[in-house]
């Protein structure tokens, strides 16, 4: 969120392909594809390893992060690789394969989802390599390739392209005369899983994590030594447990080979009977949030008690960074504020939850410089948040962190707040477009991480250009499309559809560039909820729970006559 007026946001971009029919032509001529796939002789072997993902990333290099090894869709066997592009990342997984100089190679693999490409490189010859624009079944890629007199061995890959859907591969073969080692050994046990990290708990429960295993396919969770329960990804919450109670557990990894040895045990402890703070008002199933701002940039200046009570959740912006690192404080600007005092506003956050409303603490800005990269900084920020929480009786926090973020760390760090604050903690979020493009970025793993706790994330529709939206076409901010077509990116990426807000400026000064009108905000959410009033783009199917809107800020929208939260406030209570 911006402090200044009229600032924009300096952002990293990679040059996006003009989609459709024109990026055809630029790819398909980019490509070379060499003859008809050769016979394969009897002799010949299938030099790739792990060729159908059995055995998890074993073998298999991705780039970014992008690749994960799913059960479901398969071509074959239980496995098989997903793998997403970014808007600078073409989620590239690759192989070394070991060949015989002089020799030709059937290369081959069954793909399915977004564009996806498959080539070798290091051939000694001619580099080789074929794609699809995308298929909702699966379709075979096939090309050949011949290795130069002193070649032994050579690259192989598949990839996708920048910013557009998740594509499948299952499969490979790169099929021709042993290079050496010949067909591939069967799955190894994997690895001990290494850190077990304890989450939220409650008076009967504990959320574990913990981090994955190269080759695994399952998890098995021990509680004091004994089997609890079992999870296919790399969290799980051991239920059934008594109050106020330690508990020892550990963790192994499973494959077809069979079980690792236990991870080092971590002990955690059950929550009391009638402990914590206690949870604040619900939050409405639909809902608008505002950004309260703590400083004066020329908007209209507020007492929260001036906000109107079209808002449901308020956003206090922004705590402070302290010389700890990932610890915050707040410090009221009572001076830029015409000297509203701390008692007035304690005071008007304890009146607003009266009302029904929840008053959060937002950390990080356009000038935030909070960072969480360890486990130090992680139990800072949490511990730092829960202090101001009661000393101040806000009900949770808004991540608004502009300046980078790390999703293993903020993930330990809101576990450790859900932990200590209890279930009626309140969690938003407001990455920029750029950070939700991919289920790979690190906003939307954090988002994904700390769904089970996670209230709303309300991306920032502004200050933006144009971006990719589900279908892989570019949309221009400022249009229902642009609202509606990366909404569906969220909605269609893992996030429940009450997780999921439109954020926009309040008014034209309230953002560099992207506002829209409040009508905008209001067609884009027929178009979500109920399939009316859509532009362009009309998503397949509907999404009744969206949560509802945010605007920066409320002080912008007193400075319009709130003319932003007069017309989209009662329409958002209107959804179905």
């Amino acid at each position: 969120m911006e402090r200044s007026v009229g600032s924009s946001r300096r952002r990293r971009r990679r040059s996006r392909p003009v989609l459709g029919g024109a990026m055809a032509v630029v790819a398909a001529a980019a490509l070379t594809v060499t003859g008809l796939v050769s016979t394969a002789q009897a002799a010949d072997v299938n030099n790739a390893k792990n060729a159908g993902f059995e055995s998890g990333l074993a073998n298999w290099t991705c780039s970014g992060g992008s690749g994960v090894v799913v059960s479901t869709p398969v071509h074959g066997g239980t496995s098989a690789l997903k793998a997403t592009p970014a808007g600078q990342d073409n989620a590239k997984c690759s192989q070394s394969v070991k060949v015989k100089p002089n020799s030709t190679y059937a290369l081959s693999s069954w793909v399915q989802g977004g564009y996806a490409y498959l080539g070798a490189s290091g051939t000694g010859t001619t580099d080789v390599s074929t794609w699809t624009p995308g298929s909702t079944s699966w379709t075979k890629l096939s090309t050949s390739f011949t290795t130069g007199a002193n070649t032994t061995s050579v690259t192989v890959y598949t990839h996708g392209w920048y910013g557009q859907a998740a594509y499948f591969a299952d499969d490979f073969e790169v099929t021709g005369p042993d290079g050496g080692g010949g067909e591939e050994p069967g799955p190894v046990i994997p690895a001990a899983p290494g850190g077990l990290a304890a989450g939220a708990t409650t008076t009967s429960s504990v959320a574990l994590s913990w981090n994955a295993v190269s080759g695994a396919t399952g998890y098995t969770v021990y509680r004091d030594g004994t089997k609890a329960t079992t999870s296919t990804g790399t969290s799980a919450t051991v239920t059934g447990l008594s109050a106020d109670t330690a508990y020892q557990f550990s963790v192994s990894a499973t494959n077809a080979a069979g079980e690792s040895v236990k991870s080092a045990a971590i002990s955690a402890r059950t929550a009391k009977e009638g402990t914590g703070p206690g949870p604040g008002p619900a939050v409405p199933k639909h809902a608008v949030t505002g950004y309260w701002q703590n400083f004066n940039n020329g908007a209209a200046v507020q007492k929260l008690s001036d906000v109107p009570a079209d808002y449901d959740i308020i956003a206090v912006s922004f705590a402070d960074a302290t010389p700890t690192q990932g610890a915050v404080t707040f410090n009221l600007d009572s001076a830029g504020l015409n000297g509203y005092t701390e008692a007035q506003f304690r005071s008007d956050i304890k009146a607003k939850q009266a009302a029904g409303k929840n008053v959060i603490i937002s950390i990080g800005g356009e000038l935030g410089t909070v960072r969480v990269d360890n486990d130090a900084s992680a139990t800072a920020f949490a511990n730092s948040v829960y202090a101001l929480m009661q000393d101040y009786g806000f009900n949770g926090v808004d991540i608004d962190l502009e300046n980078g973020l790390n999703a293993t760390y903020m993930t330990k760090a809101l576990r450790q707040l859900s932990a200590k604050a209890g279930s009626g903690l309140v969690i938003t979020m407001a990455p920029q477009t750029i950070d939700m493009q991919s289920t790979s970025g690190e906003y939307f793993k954090t988002a994904l991480n700390v769904k089970d706790i996670l209230t709303v994330v309300n991306m920032q529709y502004y200050n933006s250009g144009s971006m990719l939206g589900c279908d892989g076409k570019v949309y221009s901010q400022g249009s229902v499309d642009f609202l509606t077509a990366l909404a569906c990116i969220q909605l269609e990426g893992g996030l429940d559809p009450s997780q999921v807000g439109i954020g926009v400026p309040a008014s034209t000064r309230g953002a560099g560039s992207g506002y829209v009108a409040p009508s905008i905000v209001n067609a884009a959410l027929d178009c979500l909820t109920k399939g009316t009033n859509c532009g362009s783009f009309k998503p397949s199917k509907t999404y009744p729970s969206l949560r509802g809107a945010m605007t920066w800020s409320t002080n912008w929208d007193a400075t319009a006559g709130f003319a932003w939260s007069k017309a989209v406030g009662p329409h958002v209570r209107s959804l179905p």
